[in-house]
């Protein structure tokens, strides 16, 4: 089986969001008429040289010549990167964390950045906001303030409606310095604010319908028993995200591994080029699977 790439997507900032799954609705509502795919690539390599970009490529194409295009969105966050959150993003996320446990949804979010801030003590628990605390009265006041929490949620709302439109969400995600590229990273800080991936009304996980395929690509072998396995950051950093801070059901979150895909050019891999190549078939076949599914 031979691998693919589609010649050609649409834009890395989808301009429209699909209308047949709620945003905000009842996590336990009906399924979408039209399925929804949601392809992220990570990848700094572009093109065809890279490898999850192929193989994602190959998932897609999978699932739109199964379902059409009319529900595929696609990002590209290393051509065009997620800006890293900054102060009023912070504030932000303490400012929501504080009002308590309950979800506010991205409405009630929207209210609280439309309405001034009221001054007093921080400090959070690391649950999707910052890990620092905030001295009494160092949330935002002024109007400079005030404008870059805007601007902070302009960025964060439509990315965080986008997944939670998705019924699927792909990730290519090459293993850079045993975990995941900044630029992945980046889209992971920006859509975990607290309060917003819960029902406001029932308290349920938005996301826990939606399947998460994983697709990854590591240059040496760091599988279960092999001598680089604890030197995995970036499985059991994704594993835990997904699960914990998005409530994605353990069966529905889906890893691909292509391992020693460095073998065919690095001089002290060459041993490993056929366990790469084995390992490369099943990831293929693997995702295969799963995009027929």
């Amino acid at each position: 089986m031979t691998l693919s790439h589609p010649t050609s997507h649409p834009t890395s900032h989808p301009t429209s969001h699909p209308t047949s799954r709620p945003t905000s609705g009842p996590a336990g509502g009906a399924p979408a008429a039209r399925p929804v795919l949601l392809h992220l690539d990570s990848s700094a390599t572009r093109g065809p040289a890279s490898l999850t970009r192929r193989l994602t490529g190959r998932y897609a194409a999978a699932w739109r010549e199964r379902h059409g295009s009319a529900g595929y969105r696609y990002r590209d966050l290393a051509a065009t990167p997620v800006p890293p959150i900054g102060p009023g993003y912070a504030a932000l996320g303490q400012r929501v964390e504080r009002l308590g446990p309950a979800p506010l949804g991205l409405d009630g979010v929207s209210a609280l950045v439309a309405r001034p801030a009221a001054g007093g003590t921080g400090g959070t628990d690391e649950t999707g906001g910052t890990g620092e605390n905030s001295a009494a009265g160092a949330d935002l006041e002024g109007p400079e303030d005030a404008a870059d929490l805007r601007r902070e949620w302009a960025m964060t709302r439509p990315l965080i409606e986008e997944l939670h439109a998705a019924d699927t969400l792909l990730l290519g995600v090459p293993m850079y310095n045993f975990s995941v590229p900044a630029a992945l990273k980046a889209w992971i800080d920006r859509i975990t604010l607290p309060g917003v991936h819960r029902d406001p009304r029932t308290g349920e996980g938005l996301l826990c319908h939606t399947h998460v395929v994983v697709v990854t690509a590591r240059g040496g072998g760091y599988g279960p028993g092999s001598p680089r396995a604890a030197c995995d950051f970036q499985e059991p950093y994704l594993r835990a995200y997904f699960t914990e801070h998005l409530a994605i059901a353990p069966e529905r979150l889906s890893f691909v591994h292509a391992e020693l895909t460095r073998a065919g050019d690095l001089p002290k891999l060459a041993s490993f080029r056929e366990a790469a190549a084995a390992s490369l078939a099943a990831a293929t076949a693997r995702l295969a699977e799963l995009a027929a599914r």
